[in-house]
């Protein structure tokens, strides 16, 4: 248990933190797994719709540092390719 009121604050802050973390991950899950379905589907023109927000949902993570600037990029990349080969 905390016992500094400094501490009292950080574990309130991490909570907050927590929260919106896992609604940005959420967020980038939902996005995925629409863009899995337009790729299966094999619809092109509504994958590239569903891909810009895989890029926004990517590029945020990135931006509050969820997870890597190289690994977000490494993520477009390989949607992109996915993406180009369809027909």
């Amino acid at each position: 248990m905390a016992i500094t009121s400094s501490a009292k604050r950080a574990i309130g802050v991490a909570e907050r933190r927590r929260v919106f973390n896992l609604r940005r991950k959420d967020i980038l899950k939902k996005a995925l797994k629409t863009l899995k379905k337009q790729m299966t589907a094999g619809d092109k023109k509504e994958a590239v719709a569903a891909l810009s927000s895989v890029f926004k949902a990517l590029d945020k993570m990135a931006k509050t540092k969820l997870i890597k600037k190289g690994e977000a990029d490494r993520k477009k990349s390989r949607l992109a390719k996915q993406i180009a080969k369809l027909k």
